[in-house]
């Protein structure tokens, strides 16, 4: 005997299949009996009606891992034949983030938007966007256990969460096994002997430059990746630069000076890497095996593998023995805020959330670590290579400090580029270095956020 309740599914089913509920409707009519949005959706499809939900995506990959978003979109559209689903690919950086700000204050922004969690407290503390509903994201698998907690607390903004990581791409170490295996750098078991300290570094370094005849590291001094490096060694040390609100300079100069003094033996003292070299040329430098290793984020695995490179991944040094930290990001699902929330399309984003991240195992393909941890302690993951071998890390990465010009593509990192590569060249002191830095950052923090 089928009871009341269990026929009402079947009822709503067979009377949105006719055509006689519009999806909006048959969603809130779920809801009111008590039937969760996702069970609803689930419902809906099975039931093949024509009755469609429009789902807009905006996202900035434009470089190798957008090939993988792609695939990974491609995987939604095919399973979810009942939501019409648009993703728009915009320039990464400022220009991403200022048509996302645009868009939610003129009431037009994308249902699910992309990003970076060191910019979602400016774009929370701004209203521009929706906190997520922790018992709406229960239903589609979404919850505080399924992601590391340091990950899962940087993504709320006073108490409420808003945004779902999808990954941690922190900054890591490259190294070729051809010629590491020439320096004497591997151990019996074929894998790097432990670089711990900057003797160790430095030294591992001038072996490798002694076999490529050429460079010991492949290292960008010109972009944001003195900025990356000198955030590492200067958490390692305990450093802080901003309070935490975000609106005080507490930049420790002594430990400031220390980390960019090490950055400076390796260009000036030691020549062990180039002072004027660029992005693309340090990775092409690596690439072509003309240095040893190479400090990047762990987006250009994919690069690497392409020129069938024979090389291997770790997590950055542990440069002074101290509080191991090394510099990262996180691509994040947001939800830029809507003036009047459409129940189904806000189903549809919760849907489409928990399937990217389900479907991660793509995205950790490029290189990032996947966020959700049902992918990233599977076997499948455990068995990528080497992905797995600086997965690690995502325990211990810091995110750049809480402010409405900081996080990955801001003004921050461009100051800190500007400055850090004056010491780089041998144009600078550390001393002098941290003193144009500062001075950047306290005209910053004179301004009104614009958001």
């Amino acid at each position: 005997m089928i009871s009341e309740h269990d026929s009402i599914p079947e009822q709503l089913t067979t009377t949105a299949s006719n055509g006689r509920l519009t999806r909006r409707a048959f969603l809130e009519r779920s809801i009111a009996l008590g039937i969760g949005s996702g069970a609803a959706l689930t419902l809906l499809n099975a039931c093949g009606s024509s009755p469609t939900t429009d789902l807009t995506y905006w996202n900035l990959f434009t470089g190798g891992d957008g090939v993988r978003m792609v695939q990974m979109q491609k995987d939604f559209t095919k399973s979810h034949p009942n939501i019409n689903f648009e993703a728009d690919t915009l320039t990464w950086g400022d220009p991403y983030y200022t048509k996302l700000a645009m868009a939610s204050a003129g009431g037009r922004p994308p249902d699910v938007g992309i990003s970076h969690l060191s910019r979602v407290p400016a774009f929370a503390a701004s209203n521009m966007l929706d906190p997520f509903d922790l018992n709406e994201l229960a239903k589609y698998d979404i919850s505080e256990d399924k992601f590391l907690p340091s990950l899962w607390q940087k993504a709320q903004y006073n108490g409420k969460l808003y945004a779902i990581p999808l990954d941690t791409h922190p900054f890591v170490m490259y190294y070729n096994i051809d010629v590491c295996q020439k320096a004497g750098l591997l151990g019996p078991d074929g894998k790097l002997k432990p670089l711990d300290g900057t003797a160790a570094v430095m030294d591992a370094l001038k072996k490798a430059q002694a076999v490529t005849g050429n460079l010991g590291l492949a290292l960008d001094t010109r972009d944001v990746q003195p900025w990356r490096l000198f955030y590492t060694l200067y958490n390692q040390l305990g450093g802080q630069i901003l309070s935490s609100d975000g609106r005080t300079l507490v930049i420790d100069e002594g430990k400031a000076e220390q980390a960019l003094s090490f950055m400076r033996d390796l260009t000036i003292t030691n020549k062990v890497a180039s002072s004027t070299m660029d992005y693309g040329g340090a990775v092409a430098t690596f690439g072509s095996g003309k240095a040893g290793f190479h400090w990047n984020g762990d987006w250009e695995l994919p690069t690497f593998q392409g020129q069938n490179l024979h090389f291997d991944m770790l997590p950055i040094p542990n440069f002074f023995g101290q509080t191991y930290y090394a510099q990262a990001d996180s691509h994040s699902f947001v939800l830029p805020h809507q003036a009047t929330v459409d129940p189904t399309r806000r189903a549809a984003s919760l849907e489409f959330i928990s399937f990217m991240l389900k479907d991660s195992l793509v995205w950790a393909g490029g290189g990032h670590v996947p966020a959700y941890l049902p992918v990233a302690t599977g076997n499948d993951y455990k068995n990528m290579s080497p992905q797995s071998h600086y997965a690690s890390v995502a325990s211990n990465v810091v995110f750049d400090p809480v402010a409405w010009f900081s996080g990955s593509g801001s003004e921050l990192e461009n100051q800190a580029g500007q400055a850090f590569q004056t010491v780089l060249v041998g144009q600078f002191t550390p001393q002098q270095a941290i003193a144009q830095f500062s001075a950047a950052l306290q005209k910053l923090l004179k301004i009104p956020p614009p958001l």
